[in-house]
């Protein structure tokens, strides 16, 4: 439940008084309580709160376990009605109507009850009196004129509206003040007139039904429907009583009534009646409707809950398993990208507002019979009905037309917003025939589309679950790797351009799994960002990384990557400083790596721990310049010490004029701010030919050496390494000739 549902529900609670409303947690324990509640039941909210709410039951009911029965009930089928006695702290009884409510979260978990009780204390001592004294009557005819008085003065002030209508004349016979203040507005306006004439079409209705059922209709006005003291088919037994709730045009506009209609006399000389028995329910009604309403929708969009979504995912895959009109129902789950930077960057007020104008475009794209549902913060999903000719390209269809209405850019209090969508699909029957195994799916095709990318849409195809399933298993394990020492540092050598000589190197992290062999870190980097075990494992690489560069006798540096994924902690600048005060490591010899995207998410505050590191004496380097969103304005916001120019770049330098022409900006920019290059995954001599001559400062690949283990380093054995020496001899006579 979010902040403002919040609001809303403390706010309905608390302003019912009529009502006894008040909130249990899954476990039947009391945790809110309105006033309503301490009227009713003589108990303060304090003395309520966190007692089980068993003890307003009476002791034999508590006994028979009728309190878990309720909640049993209400768990299972979301609501539980019954009307029974009910004890006051003073120890005297009341008859209460009961209604429990189970509330489930936008997960569908249960998060507690809401349970109202209302007092009918008055209305059943009023029912059991008019029994009462109509059993009176009955028995003691001699006493007719005082129990007549007596019937007289309780009709007159109950709370409800009774109508009594003479089925021979179809003239109303009695009707309390309460009734002719509700039906009519005035007093002394319905007594000896056609019921059908002066009560709403409903009410009158609802009397000649009863009527009928007892084998006597009501006359029509100025027509009797029979002789006096004609017997009717009523003598059979009493019929029961019948009872409509619905919308009544009343003096107090349309009010819902609940009424309930029955034939009384009828027997030999008795004249046949109809009764009629009306209560005004509109706030109890109301009342529930609105609590309804925050258990099945989102309270910042509208939209269907994920509650009220699994129920109309429900409802579609039936209706097209009957063959109803639909052969096939579609899922489509839907992220919205980079919220969480809108809302870090622009603040939730904001961020809600794009929300709403958001779902206002989404329901524009929409068909007729499509349900769009708000999930979670930044999770929405569709449950759309297929025609099975042609169901994929339909559901395609619908993901381009919600990814297109996301990517135009959206105004927000001045603010020029840009966002997009990422979406999976899931068809039924061909991907799952459940709704769980819909979402599953979909999900599943949703976690691909982001991964490749964003601002797409993906089919769900088999190979995604087993993928699913192998990430699960890497995480497992990659969860105690560090515990087993099953993760270890490789160093690849970094050597200056000119004379290639190793200046350095870069820490790349492997993992030796005991039984899957080597795990590649573009499999388990990015499980490790997703489920937060980056951080951990990071501080690990930083430590171990400083730790080993500190026994290097050459002094040469380390060059650490960092996860965009490890910005999110503002711890990150002191595990920094921790990695280089337990190794001893001088500053100047790390060298931080990042990736561009740390400079798109948060920026502010990405850039504050950039500024502490860098005041710490390490050196940040901006790793794959020339890919993804790479903008000049980088360079601006930060001094870099040096910039990595992708191997994408490199690979093509000597083919390709575009990527030659990349290199060749790219090396002329950090001349100008006096800024060190270092090219990645240099292979041949005529790459570092063509690089030399652009002006790169440093080179970095297999040319020079392949990641290797700690103890293979020259720095471990003192000495050289051989491809050095040949790299030395080449440098002096290379001739190599570069497409410009």
């Amino acid at each position: 439940m979010t902040a403002s549902t919040d609001v809303m529900y403390r706010l309905l609670v608390q302003g019912v008084t009529d009502y006894a409303i008040f909130m249990l947690d899954p476990d039947g324990i009391v945790v809110n309580w309105n006033t309503g509640a301490e009227r009713a039941k003589q108990f303060t909210g304090d003395e309520m709160i966190g007692r089980h709410f068993a003890c307003l039951y009476r002791p034999e009911d508590r006994a028979a376990g009728l309190p878990e029965a309720g909640l049993r009930q209400a768990r299972e089928t979301g609501r539980f009605e019954v009307e029974g006695w009910r004890i006051r702290r003073d120890g005297t009884w009341f008859w209460a109507e009961i209604v429990i409510d189970a509330i489930r979260d936008e997960d569908g978990g249960l998060i507690g009850f809401a349970k109202i009780t209302r007092d009918r204390s008055d209305r059943r001592t009023q029912e059991l009196q008019l029994v009462e004294a109509k059993e009176i009557a009955e028995r003691h005819r001699d006493g007719l004129a005082a129990t007549t008085s007596f019937l007289d003065s309780v009709i007159a002030t109950m709370p409800s509206s009774v109508v009594v209508q003479d089925a021979a004349t179809g003239l109303i016979r009695l009707a309390n003040r309460h009734a002719e203040l509700l039906l009519c507005g005035c007093t002394g306006q319905l007594v000896g007139r056609p019921a059908e004439l002066v009560l709403p079409t409903a009410v009158a209705a609802l009397l000649k039904t009863a009527l009928a059922a007892a084998g006597q209709p009501a006359a029509t006005a100025g027509q009797p429907a029979a002789t006096a003291g004609q017997p009717a088919a009523a003598e059979a037994g009493e019929p029961a009583a019948i009872t409509q709730e619905l919308p009544v045009p009343t003096a107090w506009g349309l009010r819902t009534l609940r009424m309930r209609a029955l034939a009384i006399g009828g027997h030999g000389e008795q004249p046949l009646h109809g009764l009629l028995i009306a209560e005004d329910v509109s706030e109890e009604r109301a009342a529930s409707m609105r609590i309804h309403h925050l258990a099945h929708y989102d309270g910042l969009t509208g939209l269907p809950n994920r509650e009220l979504f699994r129920q109309r995912l429900g409802e579609a895959l039936a209706a097209a398993a009957s063959g109803s009109g639909t052969a096939g129902t579609a899922v489509l789950c839907i992220d919205l990208d980079d919220f969480k930077r809108i809302n870090d960057t622009l603040g939730h007020p904001v961020g809600d507002q794009m929300l709403r104008a958001l779902v206002r475009r989404l329901r524009e794209v929409l068909r007729p019979g499509d349900c769009l549902a708000r999930l979670n913060g930044d999770k929405f999903a569709v449950v759309a009905p297929l025609l099975a000719t042609q169901a994929e390209e339909e559901a395609e269809a619908l993901a381009e037309r919600l990814i297109a209405a996301a990517r135009e850019p959206i105004e927000v209090e001045g603010q020029r917003i840009e966002t997009g969508l990422s979406v999976g699909i899931a068809l039924a029957p061909a991907d799952a025939d459940s709704g769980e195994g819909l979402l599953r799916c979909g999900d599943l095709a949703l976690y691909e589309a982001k991964r490749r990318g964003r601002g797409r849409f993906l089919r769900y195809h088999d190979a995604f679950a087993t993928a699913a399933r192998y990430r699960r298993l890497i995480e497992a394990d990659l969860r105690g790797a560090i515990a087993r020492r099953e993760l270890r540092l490789h160093y690849q050598p970094i050597v200056r351009a000119q004379d290639g000589e190793t200046i350095g190197y870069e820490a790349l992290l492997r993992w030796q799994h005991p039984v899957r062999g080597p795990i590649s870190p573009l499999d388990f980097i990015p499980i490790a960002e997703e489920t937060g075990l980056i951080h951990e494992i990071g501080a690990f690489v930083l430590h171990e990384a400083c730790r080993e560069a500190s026994r290097w006798a050459s002094g040469r540096s380390v060059a650490v990557n960092l996860s965009p994924a490890q910005f999110r902690s503002p711890a990150l600048a002191a595990q920094v400083a921790s990695a280089l005060a337990a190794s001893g490591l001088q500053a100047g010899r790390l060298e931080l790596e990042i990736t561009e995207s740390v400079l798109l998410d948060a920026s502010a505050n990405n850039l504050a721990l950039l500024e502490q590191m860098k005041q710490l004496g390490a050196r940040i380097a901006l790793d794959d310049f020339g890919t993804g969103y790479s903008s000049l304005s980088y360079l601006c916001a930060f001094r870099f010490d040096k910039i990595k120019i992708d191997r994408s770049f490199v690979r093509e330098i000597c083919d390709s004029r575009e990527a030659l022409a990349v290199v060749r900006a790219i090396t002329g920019l950090s001349r100008s701010l006096r800024i060190a290059t270092t090219a990645e995954g240099v292979e041949t001599p005529e790459q570092a030919a063509c690089l030399r001559r652009e002006g790169c400062t440093q080179l970095q690949g297999y040319l020079y050496g392949k990641p290797m283990p700690p103890a293979a380093l020259p720095e471990v054995r003192g000495g050289k390494t051989a491809r050095e020496e040949t790299v030395r001899e080449e440098t002096g006579r290379e001739a190599v000739h570069c497409r410009s």
